[in-house]
């Protein structure tokens, strides 16, 4: 992992993976047929930016006042096998693709909040972890819903 000199370089390498985040999802939500699936991803695109937004505000005025709760691992992402994206992508590969997405955002959110020794900080990306992990379990709830019932 990249080795950071100020906090300043930790927060525009956070806002960096939002935006790459939000370009994902709009991507993702530009490749859907369904028109339910276009609005899932794209809500979540709109989410990635509140994130950035955050960070953003936190490196303007240096605010650290998000809290850190606990969110429940169902751990699917862990098990399933990552399919490339296409045009008429299954909803099935795609709900895999962002769980997969999610879970890579969650641990650069630890890994980060590993190597600052600022407290407000690591509370910062821990807050931001547990969002991503919330992310990743919606899209397994979603996975479990709609494609492991059906086998």
């Amino acid at each position: 992992m990249k080795t950071f000199d100020s906090i300043n370089e930790i927060l525009d390498f956070a806002m960096q993976s939002e935006q790459d985040a939000v370009d994902f999802y709009t991507a993702l939500a530009k490749k859907m047929q369904n028109e339910e699936m276009k609005g899932v991803f794209l809500q979540f695109a709109k989410e990635e930016v509140g994130h950035k937004a955050r960070l953003q505000k936190i490196k303007d005025e240096g605010l650290f006042d998000m809290e850190a709760d606990k969110v429940r691992d169902l751990k699917i992402a862990d098990y399933v096998v990552h399919t490339g994206t296409t045009e008429d992508m299954e909803y099935s590969d795609a709900l895999v693709l962002a769980m997969k997405r999610e879970k890579a955002a969650f641990r650069l959110y630890i890994n980060l909040s590993e190597r600052t020794d600022h407290p407000e900080l690591k509370k910062v990306f821990q807050a931001l972890a547990v969002e991503e992990s919330k992310h990743k379990l919606r899209f397994e709830l979603e996975y479990d819903d709609y494609v492991m019932r059906e086998n």
